[in-house]
């Protein structure tokens, strides 16, 4: 008997998403369906390119299939993405999808090393992203992306000047840094700050992201509420090292989001320099700067360890020279941001999954 698409639709029906929690058929992310005789071919929809469950729906949709349908089905599934958004006013940032804000409690912990290596990591996923350098007392981004000397252009676009990002390994940047010489201190007060970051944010043309990431400045202050209030913000990362000065650090920097005003959904925690691992000893952990600190705060706050990052000399070496490490194929240190990305695109996800569920 020949294959019908409902048969298949049916049998699609027993794929479900692990972190949607229904199956993908009702989520609609079955597209294209075409059945010819025994060939059967569709597009899975998946909410991010780097969903790191990829893979198993990919095996699970080809399984049902056959099991359920026809054991001698030709099944052809192809994998693509379009990333869930939860905005529905786009007045401000009309092509961003999502904004993930990167902070910490305290200054010292890696932040901007780990918002660099995570923008150029979901671009590697197939994603479109932005970062924003908005630490104004410290504006590493032009360094780490090897455009320092760079300025962004000004387009005049319906009467108004507007600011065309500069592209470094595929990620769209603005920076304060791009706002003076490497060399020249800016004495920022906090309303000129905020007036000026205000206008990276407002007045540069992004284009279509799927992800615009903010490296905010460490601590919490006028920057944090500024970009808080007026940006609508998906979900903060929070990057905090094992030390217990820093883990108390982020335990204030994570009441901020929680405050009434502010009410912006944490994905979760980063542990920087989480272990050292010598290179002549591959399989050995030295937990220099203690150990389990970030996972028993992320559990006593009931929010995920979205990934731990490794002490390595290079990854501060790739920063330093204007390449993000996470471009070193197949090491530890990129596999680690690679993950990461996964993970945080799954968060988002979950999050956008489930403030639309409860709207």
């Amino acid at each position: 008997m020949p294959i019908t698409t409902e048969q298949v639709l049916s049998a699609l029906r027993n794929v479900d998403d692990p972190d949607l929690k229904k199956d993908i058929v009702t989520l609609g992310m079955v597209r294209n369906l075409v059945v010819e005789g025994k060939n059967v071919s569709f597009t899975v929809m998946l909410t991010t390119p780097a969903c790191p469950m990829k893979d198993l729906i990919h095996k699970a949709s080809v399984n049902a299939v056959l099991h359920f349908v026809d054991k001698e089905a030709n099944v052809n599934v192809k994998m693509d993405a379009d990333v869930t958004s939860r905005r529905k006013d786009k007045v401000a940032l009309p092509g961003v999808k999502n904004i993930i804000a990167v902070t910490s409690g305290k200054g010292g912990v890696g932040k901007s090393t780990v918002a660099a290596n995570l923008a150029v990591a979901l671009v590697k996923q197939g994603a479109k992203v932005g970062l924003i350098d908005a630490d104004i007392y410290g504006p590493s981004i032009p360094i780490m992306f090897d455009v320092t000397t760079e300025r962004p252009p000004v387009k005049n676009i319906d009467g108004e000047n507007k600011m065309i990002p500069v592209e470094s390994y595929g990620v769209k940047l603005n920076s304060i840094g791009f706002m003076a010489a490497p060399d020249q201190a800016v004495p920022w007060r906090g309303p000129m700050a905020s007036k000026a970051l205000g206008e990276i944010v407002n007045k540069t043309v992004w284009g279509e992201l799927d992800y615009l990431i903010i490296d905010l400045p460490p601590g919490t202050g006028d920057i944090h509420l500024s970009i808080a209030t007026s940006v609508p913000i998906t979900g903060a990362v929070i990057v905090s090292t094992p030390q217990q000065v820093a883990l108390s650090d982020t335990q204030r920097g994570i009441s901020m989001f929680k405050l009434p005003n502010v009410n912006i959904p944490l994905l979760g925690i980063v542990e920087n320099m989480a272990y050292f691992t010598p290179a002549e000893l591959p399989e050995n952990k030295y937990y220099i700067f203690g150990k389990n600190g970030v996972q028993n705060l992320a559990a006593k706050l009931k929010i995920p360890v979205l990934g731990q990052i490794p002490l390595v000399q290079s990854i501060c070496e790739a920063g330093d020279a204007g390449r993000p490490v996470v471009l070193q194929e197949n090491t530890p240190q990129a596999i680690a941001f690679i993950e990461l990305a996964k993970t945080v695109a799954q968060q988002i996800a979950i999050t956008n999954n489930e403030l639309v569920a409860h709207a």
